[in-house]
């Protein structure tokens, strides 16, 4: 098979590159002019414009669209604010109609989305069929998912993974915590009530092939471990296996002073669960965050 990927330097699509490199498929790593061309963990690089620019997606089988500027890499100001729409939605668009206007289009889209998109749902549980939530992220998501309807309307199968707290070492929120968990230095975050949906970064690789191949799995797709834990449950879980304290919150006055409008939503509550996933025959290697947690460590 071969893959053009986008975001192929990131947390998420360097693991991807490698993992279908290892298994002898084809990659095209899309990348932004000026990002750098090297191969990287494998595949060629093709030059793209995310701004809306031409590309050329001919002799491809499938494309896994990633890009997108993140989320927590700065505080929100209006100017990244608008950044963070306008990376998903022009990105989006571009690889969508490129995507379309192939001579021979690829069998499918896999552009990635979160589980940001049903805003604070409280304890309810949610699934693919959950409507929007009314917050910034929320709407961000909704437009991120329609960019990508030239590729729906030209017949191509797209699936939005729509992702939670990746659960790696190397990289991406989590990465970020970890270290302070194993100085000791973790503790909830605000109220600790929230739920937090997370997947091991394996897990959700595979779910990413799997998307590629399932030919029944479409549109919205919950990337999340089947048993997804309130933070409070998520932080004693990681004080318990790393055997650290984990004693003091982070009070939600700090948080938005530290990281302004963007601690809302470590504040807000999604209990996902991969109902499409599940009902498609996808197995989880880490259903539980204790399993995600070991497999990083």
């Amino acid at each position: 098979m071969r893959v053009a990927i986008t975001g192929s330097h990131g947390l998420i699509g360097s693991a991807l590159v490698r993992s279908l490199s290892r298994d002898g498929h084809q990659v095209v790593r899309l990348v932004r002019e000026g990002a750098g061309h090297g191969s990287g963990d494998g595949g060629e690089a093709v030059t793209w414009d995310p701004a809306g620019g031409g590309v050329r997606l001919e002799g491809v089988d499938a494309v896994v669209h990633l890009a997108g500027a993140g989320v927590g890499d700065r505080r929100w100001s209006a100017s990244y604010k608008r950044e963070i729409r306008e990376s998903r939605v022009r990105g989006t668009r571009a690889i969508a109609r490129a995507c379309a206007g192939a001579e021979v289009p690829p069998r499918v889209l896999v552009s990635a989305s979160a589980t940001g998109y049903y805003g604070d749902t409280g304890g309810r549980i949610v699934d693919e069929g959950a409507p929007a939530g009314d917050d910034f992220l929320a709407s961000v998501c909704a437009e991120w998912e329609a960019a990508a309807d030239p590729a729906r309307e030209a017949g191509i199968r797209v699936v939005h993974p729509r992702t939670g707290l990746v659960v790696a070492g190397g990289g991406g929120a989590f990465g970020r915590m970890l270290p302070l968990f194993r100085l000791g230095l973790g503790g909830r975050i605000g109220s600790g009530t929230q739920y937090w949906p997370f997947i091991s970064l394996a897990d959700h690789i595979a779910a990413l092939r799997f998307a590629l191949t399932a030919g029944a799995l479409s549109g919205p797709v919950n990337f999340t471990a089947p048993e997804p834990l309130t933070e409070r449950e998520i932080t004693r879980v990681m004080a318990r296996v790393l055997h650290r304290p984990a004693v003091l919150p982070a009070p939600a006055i700090a948080l938005r002073a530290a990281l302004g409008e963007f601690a809302a939503t470590l504040m807000c509550s999604t209990r996902a669960v991969p109902a499409a996933l599940t009902r498609a025959g996808f197995s989880f290697a880490h259903p539980t965050f204790e399993q995600a947690l070991r497999s990083v460590l």
